[in-house]
């Protein structure tokens, strides 16, 4: 069994960011050179009993770990629910609520810290954090974490005496450690109060919520007794913030503004608000994230359902320039499915397989699918106009606005009748759940290992599982269930064949990232997986 090595004082913590699909709290707009993370700038004096203030645009609605993949609540659910593994900004492991691990494809086992509390004051068990992952493992809970963090099916049992959870995947996953690493722990009070879940009680993390008055903001206290940071977290390290407390700021000029001010120490910033911070000198930590990915509906009776008019469709539309559009012009090519740092695989060319930009190809492939010329230039087959419902994410703002209608007008100069939709929220959960009606979308899925995409463009469509787009790409599955056998970064080059098989066949098109910053003020921290980690605040005096 491995034990954890030695980490520095500031490390970062797991979470998995779905970014775009899950709202723009990890969306990301680049620009400037990356920060030197929590650690102290020349001159700085840290400050004692400070609140933290971080604006985030959207509400995170649910707090249910287990219940959600919005961003938005992911970034609340970092301060108070702690993974098994921590894992620092360049991807080493470290202890979270695990002291011990070790693992295979198949096989996991993990020794549990000892002297962990709830925030209710109750011990965590192992037989705590087993349920967290049967719970997880059994499809009929329908968490959206199934098959991104934990495969169907998998068992948990339960070595009470020595502190140990023995995890067995009937799915091989080459990161099997590491997924299971990432599950937010809750309490058992929790496990049998899922209500109570959802309103962020239970906790293991950090920070405890205070109060929450959703659609404004959320306050969160710090645990006095919280002694189990990643790695060799010291309890008595200056500068930690006594509370946090975050708003939401749906408009960035405003968050800007409050930064400027001295009202908020924390805000992501996508669009032009943030050249005049550059411009200021101002303190950011960086994230990079997908940020442009199109997806098309390939359920039975969709346009998208054959390949022939998806692959039209694409060639109709210059991703490049969509992609400067969207990132209002910070932007950077994709380089594929998996863009949350820190990453497991770092091969970035399955994105060489995006088809080119050819508007008359795009018409010659339309007549090939059986699309014909009809009235008004609309293109008709059988008897059905070529209709195409588009979806964004309006928490984005005017730039995805703006790039969906440039695909709009690009449809419709080959014959497409195209309405756009933009969808927040609420919405994004609505595609992934399957009751969403939608043709094509430009929504980026936000993954920091292979496996995780795998439940998204494979295998079970909504409601029994998360392949919201309908894929059914036999080459990718073939080479993803060949990747899983390889433990670790062995099969990193079949798992980037895997990606550019989606991307041959027009399932899914990823054309454009971006880094975050995160601007600061009276504070410095750090960010992994696409969010502030907590354990990396520290506050200064100005």
């Amino acid at each position: 069994m491995r034990t954890a090595r030695t980490a520095p004082a500031v490390v970062t913590a797991v979470a998995l960011g779905l970014v775009g699909l899950v709202g723009p709290a990890g969306l990301t707009g680049c620009g400037g050179p990356s920060a030197a993370g929590s650690r102290p700038q020349p001159g700085d004096t840290p400050a004692e009993g400070r609140t933290f203030t971080m604006a985030m645009p959207a509400d995170p609605g649910t707090l249910d770990p287990a219940l959600t993949v919005l961003s938005a609540a992911i970034q609340v659910g970092r301060f108070l629910y702690d993974p098994l593994i921590q894992v620092t900004a360049d991807g080493r492991a470290r202890a979270g609520l695990a002291e011990k691990w070790e693992g295979d494809a198949t096989t996991a086992r993990f020794r549990m810290r000892p002297g962990v509390t709830c925030s209710d004051g109750t011990p965590l068990t192992a037989r705590d954090v087993a349920a967290n992952i049967a719970f997880v493992a059994d499809p009929t809970n329908r968490s959206p974490l199934t098959g991104l963090y934990v495969n169907p099916g998998t068992t948990a049992t339960v070595d009470a005496a020595n502190r140990e959870v023995t995890v067995v995947s009937k799915v091989p996953d080459a990161f099997l450690t590491r997924n299971v690493g990432m599950v937010p722990i809750v309490c058992g009070k929790g496990l049998e109060d899922r209500a109570a879940l959802a309103e962020g009680r239970y906790g293991t993390g950090m920070f405890t919520l205070t109060e929450a008055v959703p659609g404004d903001h959320y306050t969160l206290t710090r645990r006095k007794d919280y002694v189990w940071g990643p790695g060799d977290w010291r309890a008595g390290q200056k500068g930690l913030p006594d509370k946090v407390r975050i708003r939401i700021v749906p408009n960035e000029t405003t968050a800007a503004n409050l930064l400027l001010s001295g009202e908020l120490n924390a805000a992501n910033l996508l669009g032009p608000d943030q050249q005049r911070l550059f411009g200021r000198g101002q303190y950011h930590a960086d994230a990079t994230a997908a940020l442009g990915e199109m997806w098309f509906n390939q359920a039975p009776g969709r346009p998208g359902q054959d390949e022939t008019t998806r692959r039209a469709l694409a060639r109709a539309v210059d991703l490049p320039v969509i992609g400067k559009v969207l990132s209002s012009g910070t932007g950077k090519p994709s380089g594929g499915l998996i863009s949350i740092e820190p990453k497991t695989c770092t091969d970035a060319t399955a994105a060489r397989a995006l088809p080119s930009h050819d508007v008359a190809a795009a018409k010659s492939l339309l007549g090939e699918a059986g699309w014909r010329e009809g009235p008004g230039g609309v293109r008709a087959k059988d008897g059905k106009r070529l209709r195409i419902a588009l979806l964004y994410p309006s928490q984005i703002g005017q730039p995805a606005a703006s790039a969906a209608e440039l695909i709009q007008k690009a449809w419709q100069a080959v014959g497409a009748e195209v309405t756009l939709r933009g969808v927040d929220n609420p919405g994004l959960n609505q595609i992934v759940g399957g009751t969403a009606s939608w043709d094509a979308a430009v929504l980026p899925l936000g993954l920091a290992m292979p496996p995780q995409l795998r439940p998204f463009v494979s295998g079970p469509t909504p409601p029994n599982g998360t392949n919201f787009a309908h894929i059914d790409n036999k080459d990718y599955v073939s080479l993803a269930t060949a990747a899983a056998r390889m433990p670790g970064t062995e099969g990193c080059p079949t798992w980037n064949r895997a990606e550019s098989a989606l991307i041959e066949a027009v399932d899914v098109l990823p054309f454009v990232d971006a880094v975050q910053p995160t601007f600061g003020a009276g504070a410095r921290f750090e960010k992994s997986y696409g969010s502030i980690t907590p354990s990396s605040i520290r506050m200064f005096k100005e």
